[in-house]
């Protein structure tokens, strides 16, 4: 195999996107390159004063079937496979009159954009590309003296070579093949995340699961899965400063929190995208009402519903103002300049909402120029979870407010009165809020607002001291967990931790229940005359 460089005498032009040709066409003049393009590239090229030989010329066979086939000819992958440095492969080329290729530029039909724009079954299938992987495949795997270029940014590159005459070495070839694997891998996975979505197992294919496996969901669970990111932005480091980052954008998908338009301040950090994300989530699992959430390391440090989206922030705030210190504020709401002037005193990393106020935006921008200020229109929309251990990946359905427990109509008294209204609401709320406090959780809650939340602890004691402790640690003394309501995203293990609650003067709880000792929390709680409520459902967030 040669390492020296190879000239660029011949070259496949077939791209669909034709941006940035021009550079092309201007070198392949230049330099009176042999060029054999296809269909509304060659009228492109031909446009731009490039000598074009049509692929129907070469192959002795015109385009046919709409299009579906151009390239697909041994005069073609003949020319583009054949390594010549191997002489038998360049005496077989002589013998069929095939000139063989040494540049081949392609980029391939845009199924990605298909789907993004809607379109119905029928156009996203004529979109999936079969003759351009071929040639870009081919081409890649023949980079002993094939140069395959698939990244229009690359076209000043290869013009700079061709008019040098030089062409690229062994190891640029190289460089450009794996780029060009990468492209059409990320090509193939797209698709097949869309055919896994859209072509499920029919029901008439009877395949019994193993004894003892669950039954899959081949559309959450395929057998393979290939799903496929773009990279957006390279960060300036990951979530701490020797670790590097970047963001990945998911092709099919050009909504969601990923996409935020920033309207204001610095770049955004790899740890303001996680807990902006997570304050994001958690506001609209209190949607059709107006919520905000101050989040501080991924968890909440605040939580609330108001008849305003001032309120809500103000109530959210004053649940622990110094965690909020540094925080991200997300809003299921507009803000509003009565909002802004509230978040104005505050250091604030991130804010998040659906929009602004023009002269709420106007204020965040002027007086807070490093205050991050995003914008994402549409609620999360995402219902697959991803996590990655060494050497594998989990993936579970994301746990939304959907479960039977959620609804209180199925919930257990099984302690005290009856809640009333007001409280039943609190609980609902406390309920709702849990599910986005890292595990184990306790929240303690007064009119639809957090006032002590205790988190990512390894005992539901230590969480519930916690929660005591943050409700009634303000300047002003005041006791908030007296007639406030508490929630537990998961059972109690022991009648400790909920009496740690109900002597802190909390008088009604919820949990999912589920405990071997139940019967002892459920004792303790009626021994107070403490109403208690059980789900039969839990909210784990590790």
């Amino acid at each position: 195999m040669t390492t020296t460089n190879r000239p660029i005498r011949r070259a496949l032009v077939s791209v669909f996107h034709k941006e940035g040709i021009e550079v092309l066409a201007e070198a392949f003049i230049k330099a009176g390159t042999e060029v054999v393009s296809t269909g509304s590239t060659a009228k492109r090229l031909a446009e731009l004063g490039v000598k074009v030989t049509e692929v129907s010329e070469v192959t002795g066979f015109p385009e046919c079937l709409d299009g579906r086939v151009k390239t697909l000819d041994p005069h073609i992958h003949a020319g583009i496979l054949a390594d010549m440095t191997n002489e038998n492969h360049a005496a077989q080329l002589e013998k069929f009159g095939i000139k063989p290729f040494d540049l081949v530029v392609v980029n391939l039909y845009p199924f990605a954009d298909t789907v993004r724009s809607g379109a119905d079954e029928a156009a996203t299938i004529e979109k999936i590309d079969i003759g351009g992987p071929s040639m870009v495949r081919g081409a890649a795997k023949n980079n002993a003296t094939v140069a395959i270029i698939t990244d229009p940014n690359d076209y000043a590159l290869v013009a700079a070579r061709i008019e040098n005459g030089e062409g690229f070495s062994l190891e640029e070839r190289r460089w450009l093949a794996g780029k060009a694997f990468a492209h059409t891998a990320s090509y193939d996975a797209t698709i097949n995340e869309w055919t896994a979505k859209h072509w499920p197992k029919p029901a008439t294919v009877d395949q019994p699961s193993a004894e003892g496996e669950t039954e899959v969901n081949e559309a959450k669970f395929p057998a393979a899965f290939t799903r496929t990111w773009d990279r957006a932005h390279v960060l300036r480091y990951g979530e701490n400063p020797h670790q590097q980052a970047a963001l990945y954008l998911d092709p099919l998908n050009q909504n969601g929190f990923a996409h935020a338009e920033q309207l204001g301040g610095k770049p955004m950090s790899y740890n303001n995208y996680v807990d902006a994300d997570a304050a994001w989530r958690a506001v609209w699992d209190f949607a059709p009402q107006i919520a905000v959430a101050v989040v501080k390391h991924n968890n909440p440090c605040g939580l609330a519903v108001g008849a305003t989206v001032a309120e809500a922030h103000k109530k959210a705030h004053a649940c622990d103002p110094m965690s909020a210190y540094g925080g991200v504020i997300a809003a299921n709401s507009k803000v509003t300049m009565e909002m802004a002037e509230s978040v104005r005193p505050i250091f604030t990393e991130v804010i998040v909402a659906p929009d602004y106020d023009a002269d709420a935006l106007e204020l965040l921008q002027t007086k807070k120029k490093n205050l991050r200020i995003l914008k994402v229109t549409e609620p999360p929309k995402s219902k697959t979870q991803f996590r990655q251990i060494d050497g594998g990946l989990l993936v579970q359905s994301t746990d939304l407010i959907d479960a039977p427990g959620d609804n209180p109509d199925a919930w257990k008294l099984v302690s005290g009165e009856p809640a009333d209204e007001q409280t039943i609401r609190d609980l609902v709320f406390a309920w709702r809020a849990i599910r986005c406090v890292k595990s184990n959780a306790i929240l303690i809650a007064h009119d639809q607002a957090t006032v002590g939340i205790g988190m990512g602890q390894v005992n539901r004691v230590d969480s519930a001291n916690l929660s005591v402790e943050r409700a009634n640690t303000l300047a002003d003394g005041a006791n908030r967990t007296q007639g406030a309501v508490a929630a537990s995203d998961a059972f109690f293990p022991f009648a400790d931790g909920a009496e740690i609650l109900i002597n802190a003067g909390v008088k009604a709880i919820v949990q999912p229940g589920g405990s071997i000792r139940d019967e002892e929390v459920f004792e303790a709680a009626r021994k107070a005359g403490v109403t208690m409520y059980v789900t039969g459902t839990r909210h784990f967030f590790h």
